[in-house]
């Protein structure tokens, strides 16, 4: 029997994939369907998500203009998820990964970040859903506003971070990482409501559609593990443990990676 191959002559590793490849299209199903249905509700102007909207928007415009401190921390956390930040941090971390030879996980950062900026200005042309309005503008914002580019891009990249870096984290720092990633998701969210920059089913559209992104770009990742020889890993472990020697930022990279790693 030729070597790699099951006791009926078939490849296990492909029956694998074939496996990894049907639950990625459940999973992406799964999280396309709400993001479709809210498209719709959306596109059709549906009067008891309309409702919601304007009721959150007009609460929380009323309470910032009467409330300057609360205005400066939206507008900081705001900021912080802009599309710059991430920008910036997301093109210092795969300059380090470059620098520590990790070439793949590099490879994972460009695509998922940059992919998820481009998907959102297509969904966004595509919809053309205009920003909500004011009488009291506390941001002047040009663009359309169905999904939320804030809210995507907060997801994308907390996961992208969570996903390189868990392999160094142990222990209660990994559940303290995981759990201000998803604080950091749900702030910036609201700070984008709350400065009247977009409707909560905006915000809502954009982390399902972040999600399913990075879902998307880790799924694939995975599947490229595999074809180079790699054991299958699990999300919560990171998507290479095995590197986190080179991703330990108090070591040294010393030599080239080892064979069938990167």
């Amino acid at each position: 029997m030729p070597a790699g191959l099951g006791p009926h002559g078939r490849d296990p590793d492909a029956r694998h994939r074939r496996t990894r490849l049907l639950l990625l299209g459940v999973a992406l199903a799964t999280v396309a369907v709400p993001f479709v249905l809210l498209l719709v509700l959306v596109e059709d102007s549906w009067e008891p998500l309309a409702e919601a909207d304007r009721g959150a928007r007009d609460t929380l415009h009323q309470y910032a203009i009467g409330h300057p401190a609360f205005v400066t921390v939206m507008r900081l956390l705001s900021d912080s998820g802009s599309a710059l930040a991430w920008q910036i941090v997301l093109g210092l971390v795969t300059l380090w990964l470059l620098w520590r030879r990790l070439w793949r996980l590099a490879a994972f950062v460009v695509v998922t970040g940059v992919g998820s900026s481009l998907l959102n200005t297509a969904v966004k042309a595509a919809v053309n859903r205009r920003r909500p309005l004011v009488t009291h503008p506390l941001v002047h914002l040009p663009g359309a506003s169905f999904p939320s580019g804030h809210a995507q891009a907060a997801v994308t990249g907390y996961a992208v971070l969570l996903l390189v870096f868990l392999p160094v984290l142990t222990g209660r720092w990994r559940q303290v990482a995981m759990a201000v990633a998803a604080f950091m998701v749900v702030a910036i969210g609201f700070s984008r409501v709350a400065l009247a920059a977009h409707y909560v089913s905006d915000v809502v559209a954009g982390c399902i559609l972040g999600g399913a992104w990075t879902a998307a770009t880790t799924a694939l990742f995975g599947a490229w593990r595999l074809h180079r020889g790699r054991s299958e890993v699990q999300p919560t472990e990171g998507l290479a443990p095995e590197q986190s020697a080179r991703l330990d930022p108090t070591k040294h990279a010393a030599g080239p990676p080892p064979p069938n790693q990167e």
